[in-house]
């Protein structure tokens, strides 16, 4: 049974060259979230904290349909935007958490439980965090 946190088989995980920057990658995704409705939109810099990556972009849909759109959305909007893929993508099997993870930034979708239950705010409560609102053109931990 795959995990979340189950890397075997996996490509070694790393940056290409001409890659978007990363804020660039976290501000899109936040925003094809809310072009979804997701709810409960969070950016973390945990750059200080962790060498997993720069950015979480966390966010909450209220449905396994809604999960996976928000999910999609993001991946379209980056690719078509940023034209970058995510390294990997976990979740959408089950879709009550679907991780895309673009190495520096890594987006997480929760339903309101698994957000809950696993707390990355709290576990990460280190790192510095901004609540986004929907229609917010500047997000200063992006800046």
């Amino acid at each position: 049974m795959e995990t979340l946190n189950d890397l075997s088989g996996q490509p070694e995980r790393k940056r290409m060259e001409n890659a978007a920057p990363a804020k660039d990658i976290a501000r899109e995704a936040i925003f094809a979230a809310f072009g979804k409705k997701a709810t409960d939109v969070v950016v973390m810099d945990i750059r200080e904290v962790s060498g997993i990556a720069d950015y979480f972009v966390v966010c909450t849909g209220d449905s396994p349909r809604q999960i996976k759109a928000i999910a999609d959305g993001i991946r379209e909007e980056v690719r078509e935007v940023l034209n970058e893929k995510p390294w990997r993508s976990e979740g959408y099997k089950q879709q009550e958490w679907i991780l895309l993870d673009y190495v520096d930034v890594v987006v997480h979708v929760f339903n309101e439980e698994k957000r809950a239950y696993f707390g990355l705010e709290r576990l990460w409560g280190d790192a510095p965090k901004e609540e986004v609102q929907d229609g917010t053109k500047h997000i200063a931990l992006l800046s």
